[in-house]
């Protein structure tokens, strides 16, 4: 996927000589565009009054400068003329910022694989009175048009070929407005940072599982490490299957067994000063689940490819990070990566393990493995950091898909101050996150007779034991677990959410390190 790149336009619109020039119309307040060109406001009255436009949101009408009759008014220079429309009337804060990113997402599918515009420069103009700043608006409006248009190229040969023909990234061009131009690319430039960081995790997501291995999580790390730090502020550890051992990492090397690639643990550091706090993120790696001796079903397994997005997103979180010199606060990045195979070597349901720390679990189920290898990264990045709150993300049980479908991700936590700023995170990210219930109700139903707990209990709670189980390893530090089974491929389908991996929890989890201050305060 290539870049687009963004910059200030201060003129005046009908100057603009690019490729296409588009304009957001709010459906409520479109007549403010009257002002612009008398001419172009006739034509919005037209599509109107045919039921074409403002019908309902993000309706799109191409118009074409030179096929209009400007009536002796001087003729937009630009070769085409996009209108999009959203609607903002009776919209919160966080309603309108999902509105400004599907209709910016809508208008990036428009342009995108347009031979005509590819490679061009395309100036988008924005309503005048919004709720937002101008700087929030256009926060929202770059992730929309980065996400919106991305692709994942694949390996098809005509795919590659179509690709080597166009020229190049969309320039796109923002209206400066009322705030400093200074304020505005440094806000432009933080948003192309996290959005690209999505689909970077897309693209890890949609790679097939010989294609992305947890040897390639480890390198990207260690790349990361060099090609982004700042100040010395970001570092890679790799812990392999031998220093595993000498850990004491039972579950983790458990899991790989059955696999002739050996598992890694990621470990990067991001230090923004010894005052802040120190939050530690563990993202599932699993770079393939076959479920192992408890086999998956064969339909749907090629998917299966998608267990590595918890840790997809904490590796791209990383990098994005040491990009945006995040201050305020520390954060430890963990990505235990390994495959789950039946080969000979497999873990047999009924084996006992022994995790880092010494808690022995039985193995009843080796298709819950997520829980297993995460368990040892948590207990480890516990022990070694001491951090002031752990978060996980993982794509961990089927049940968070039963349970909430692809809409929301589950969220359990031992926090209420963490749960409730994720939650927020979540809302006005655009990645809604569902609180459910943790107690020793759940989990009775991991008690084992011949271990300390059983890493799987019956079919009722699943998402819910899970995240119990895990709840084990954290003991008294806050913790949050996010569950993104459903989210992570496939999610509910927007103009900015493909199907396929989705790079869901990235935004989130940037928002809620952004303000962790206010965590502290609260």
């Amino acid at each position: 996927m290539k870049k687009a790149s963004f910059q200030v336009f201060d003129a005046e619109p009908a100057s603009f000589s690019g490729a296409a020039l588009v304009y957001m119309l709010e459906r409520s307040a479109w007549q403010d565009l009257q002002g612009h060109s008398p001419v172009l406001a006739a034509a919005l009255h037209h599509l109107s009054d045919c039921g074409d436009l403002f019908a309902k949101d993000e309706q799109m009408v191409w118009l074409y400068p030179a096929l209009l009759d400007w009536q002796g008014e001087q003729p937009y220079r630009v070769k085409r003329i996009l209108l999009a429309t959203f609607t903002a009337a009776d919209a919160g804060y966080d309603a309108l910022r999902e509105k400004i990113r599907l209709c910016a997402g809508s208008i990036a599918q428009q342009l995108r694989g347009n031979t005509g515009i590819d490679g061009g420069d395309v100036l988008v103009l924005c309503p005048r009175k919004l709720l937002l700043a101008s700087d929030d608006f256009a926060q929202h409006l770059v992730e929309g048009l980065v996400l919106g248009g991305y692709s994942f190229q694949g390996y098809k040969k005509e795919e590659e070929a179509e690709e080597k023909k166009k020229s190049g990234p969309i320039r796109y061009f923002l209206p400066g407005g009322e705030i400093a131009a200074k304020e505005l690319h440094q806000n432009i430039k933080q948003a192309q940072i996290v959005a690209q960081a999505v689909c970077t995790a897309r693209d890890m997501g949609n790679q097939p599982a010989n294609r992305w291995t947890p040897a390639d999580f480890a390198a990207y790390a260690e790349r990361i490490a060099q090609e982004v730090n700042k100040k010395k502020k970001l570092k890679a550890t790799i812990i392999d299957q031998a220093e595993m051992r000498t850990l004491g990492m039972e579950a983790i090397l458990a899991v790989s067994r059955g696999s002739a690639l050996p598992p890694t643990l990621s470990v990067i550091e991001y230090w923004s000063g010894k005052k802040y706090p120190t939050v530690l993120l563990v993202g599932k790696g699993l770079t393939f689940d076959s479920g192992g001796i408890s086999a998956k079903p064969p339909a749907g397994m090629e998917d299966m490819k998608f267990d590595m997005c918890g840790g997809a997103a904490v590796m791209v979180l990383m990098q994005a990070l040491a990009e945006l010199n995040m201050p305020g606060v520390n954060v430890v990045g963990m990505v235990p990566a390994t495959e789950n195979l039946s080969g000979s070597a497999a873990i047999k349901p009924g084996d006992v393990v022994r995790h880092y720390g010494g808690l022995h679990a039985e193995v009843v189920n080796t298709d819950a493995e997520g829980r297993l290898i995460l368990a040892d990264a948590i207990a480890y990045g516990i022990a070694t950091y001491s951090p002031d709150a752990v978060i996980d993300i993982a794509t961990l049980t089927g049940a968070a898909v039963v349970g909430l479908g692809h809409h929301y991700s589950c969220l359990l936590a031992n926090d209420e101050r963490l749960s409730e700023h994720l939650l927020k995170a979540g809302q006005e990210s655009g990645e809604p996150l569902w609180r459910l219930p943790l107690g020793p109700e759940y989990r009775k139903q991991l008690d084992s007779t011949v271990a300390d707990i059983k890493n799987a209990g019956d079919r009722s709670g699943g998402t819910i034991t899970a995240a119990c189980y895990l709840q084990e390893f954290v003991g008294t530090t806050p913790w949050a677990h996010v569950d993104i089974a459903g989210t992570a491929w496939n999610f509910t389908e927007k103009s900015y959410v493909p199907k396929g991996a989705s790079g869901t929890g990235v935004r989130t989890l940037v928002r809620a390190l952004a303000n962790w201050e206010k965590l502290n305060r609260s």
